[in-house]
């Protein structure tokens, strides 16, 4: 049985690698760590933004941004365990900010090094109507809050559009989860998603 004052530590590091949406050029990223209530942040940020950069100019056409994550967080039980928020940007015909995609992955629960491919969506406009006037005054839709797509309350009613995917990978770590009365198993390569 689990001590209620246990507390076990989770390190993640690792890079957001690479995108591929065929259709842009000039894309960055914004990458955000989500974790519940329970969690606490140890060391590392949250949040963070990429550079711009251009598609290769091979047969990948790519996206390369090679960006840092590094996060320690540290908490009593499961609930909440850490997300991954990624939301692409870009400029549209206008020279205006737009978003190309949102996405979001639970990171790995078993520690070791994992890549994970994360299908990126947007949301879209329900009539035409308003296709044409987001599009005519750059009000495009958008969330709020990035943060959104890692919950699961009120995505049900979004309307989106399957665009582009990122790549991850990362290193997983932790500390003291057989005491807190977890067992996991450890991995020495993992791939994630489709």
């Amino acid at each position: 049985m689990a001590d209620a004052t246990s507390v076990f530590l989770l390190l993640i590091n690792g890079q957001v690698e690479s995108a591929q949406f065929p259709l842009y050029d000039d894309l960055y990223c914004r990458m955000t760590v989500v974790y519940g209530s329970d969690w606490l942040l140890v060391s590392g940020l949250e949040e963070g933004t990429s550079q711009i950069t251009k598609k290769t100019k091979d047969e990948h056409q790519k996206f390369v941004w090679n960006f840092p994550i590094e996060v320690t967080l540290k908490s009593t039980n499961m609930h909440g365990w850490p997300r991954l928020v990624i939301s692409v940007y870009g400029l549209d015909d206008f020279g205006r900010d737009v978003v190309r995609g949102y996405g979001c992955a639970l990171f790995p629960l078993i520690p070791g090094h994992h890549t994970m491919e994360i299908p990126m969506f947007v949301p879209e406009s329900t009539s035409l109507l308003q296709k044409f006037s987001s599009w005519l005054l750059g009000t495009r839709p958008e969330f709020v809050d990035p943060k959104f797509v890692a919950q699961s309350e009120g995505r049900e009613v979004t309307r989106v559009r399957s665009q582009g995917s990122v790549t991850i990978s990362c290193n997983i770590m932790s500390k003291d989860l057989t005491k807190a009365g977890y067992s996991v198993k450890s991995s020495s390569e993992q791939k994630v998603g489709p």
